[in-house]
């Protein structure tokens, strides 16, 4: 079930989301070919041009086993460039297959096609993969992304939103049975709370991670997470249907986003009914009570429940000491705009930027990964990003007058094998908001978080070294910090990427 933030406003693209599956079993090569095509879409009362894979929206599901090889030959059909990225796939030893456009592959021109090949390793549950498409308008000018119409499950927006009554997600079930859901955020810059009405979830696997199992009415999934969870349908027939619902959470202050629900339907089936329940409007619909959209305080419960299993057969191998530690800011600043144009950014002379450590990414023209293949480096990359902020200030408190960052293409070297803790801190910058964070090429652990300035020397005595969540995509609090652990097994060139912005 992918829940995605659908039909964005003209001249942005939406992209086309996949479900990877991977289970436990003997190991064999499977074998995909997709291709990235345009295909029309008619929802909301209007028909529009997407992003598609195999015309397919969300796009197909490959299953695999643990251990299988996967190979996937991606053909572009579509007039701009494309990648496809296997979001969250450790890519062990298969660092070109990640596929971020000019960090570990050349994009994909339209006409071609480049073949996907890796294994999947130490991982079981629910990943996806997503087109590198690009949000041009943001680029073009500067301002942020725009608030999409609606969000969709599986495609479909559902009853809430303007003529989509008949494009509604509806999952039918049997009584005293158990389903898994498999809940994936592919909206492009909103954390979203799920619920099933009058029933309850009991989350089993982040990220294609096991955790210990809990149960609740409504959960948190941040852009690009993933989340199992198992519903178990109510003993006997209620006489009645259930909206599933999703809305955002949101502390972006000063801003705007969008603060609409979308809704798919559970619908049980009748007794002594066909097998294939069709769908009674007679019966009561009942909708579940989603918290506020700015509820931080849910928020930080329902994550601290999050622990890895820790068992012998799936262990958490958090690193007891570390090699390597690094703190950045996130969060968003300004450039100037373009010699004789104007902009949508906080002034018409100026552009929004996300930046670490005030450095804002500047994509190169020749892949990160072939350049260091073939020893040609120089001028297309610096190995001098900073391991701290260059400026310190308060962070949470009042902004500092100048918002400007820089920009280069700066990298950050590990020794192999190195454990490394970072400690991500957002910044007060332009305002609070959360920043969902992934990691290409490693699972983490998140040993610790809290709201204000992260205090090194009082913090790590809080950070849970035993049983922490282990996963591949985090939000930094608004207001707030993380701090993650991971050891350095995976050569390559792999970036750490504000899931929203770049």
């Amino acid at each position: 079930m992918a829940i995605c933030s659908g039909l964005p406003a003209p001249c942005s693209l939406l992209l086309a989301t996949l479900l990877l599956l991977i289970v436990q079993a003997q190991s064999v090569t499977r074998h995909y070919d997709f291709n990235v095509q345009m295909a029309n879409v008619t929802r909301l009362c209007g028909t529009k041009s997407i992003v598609t894979v195999n015309g397919e929206y969300p796009g197909p599901a490959l299953v695999a086993r643990e251990g299988d090889r996967v190979v996937v030959r991606v053909t572009n059909r579509v007039a701009h460039n494309v990648t496809l990225h296997w979001h969250g796939i450790r890519q062990l030893r298969t660092g070109w297959a990640d596929g971020p456009a000019y960090v570990t592959q050349c994009p994909i021109q339209t006409g071609q096609s480049y073949v996907y090949d890796f294994t999947g390793t130490a991982q079981r549950g629910t990943l996806w993969a997503h087109t590198g498409a690009v949000v041009r308008q943001a680029l073009r000018t500067g301002g942020a992304p725009n608030i999409s119409d609606a969000f969709t499950i599986n495609g479909l927006p559902g009853p809430l939103y303007n003529c989509s009554a008949k494009d509604t997600f509806k999952m039918k079930v049997e009584p005293g049975k158990t389903y898994m859901l498999r809940l994936v955020n592919a909206a492009l810059n909103d954390e979203l709370f799920f619920s099933v009405a009058n029933h309850t979830l009991t989350v089993v696997e982040v990220d294609a991670v096991y955790v210990k199992p809990f149960t609740v009415k409504t959960l948190i999934i941040s852009p690009g997470q993933t989340t199992n969870v198992l519903l178990t349908a109510k003993p006997f027939y209620p006489k009645a249907n259930f909206y599933m619902s999703a809305a955002p959470y949101s502390t972006i202050r000063p801003g705007t986003f969008d603060n609409s629900t979308v809704a798919g339907i559970i619908e049980y089936q009748k007794p002594g009914s066909p097998s294939v329940a069709s769908f009674d409007k007679d019966l009561p619909l009942f909708k579940p009570v989603l918290p506020r959209f700015n509820d931080t305080g849910f928020v930080t419960n329902f994550t601290s429940k999050l622990r890895s299993l820790a068992t012998p057969r799936y262990p958490a191998a958090v690193p007891q000491s570390v090699d390597k530690r690094f703190f950045f800011t996130v969060g968003l600043g300004t450039l100037p705009c373009p010699a004789k144009t104007t902009c949508q950014g906080p002034t018409n002379k100026t552009q929004f930027a996300a930046a670490m450590n005030n450095v804002s990414l500047v994509l190169p023209s020749t892949a990160l990964l072939q350049s260091h293949f073939t020893g040609m480096s120089r001028g297309v990359y610096g190995s001098n990003f900073p391991v701290t902020p260059l400026l310190k200030f308060n962070y949470t408190g009042a902004p500092p007058n100048n918002t400007n960052v820089a920009k280069g293409t700066k990298l950050l070297v590990l020794p192999f094998n190195a454990s490394v803790e970072l400690v991500m801190q957002d910044t007060s910058i332009l305002g609070f908001e959360s920043h969902p964070l992934h990691l290409h090429g490693f699972n983490f652990f998140v040993v610790g978080q809290g709201f204000g300035n992260y205090d090194a020397v009082n913090d790590p005595a809080k950070f849970n070294l035993v049983d922490p969540v282990e996963r591949n995509t985090v939000g930094v609090p608004a207001g707030g910090w993380v701090a993650i652990r991971f050891l350095a097994d995976n050569p390559g060139n792999y970036s750490l990427v504000q899931v929203a912005l770049e």
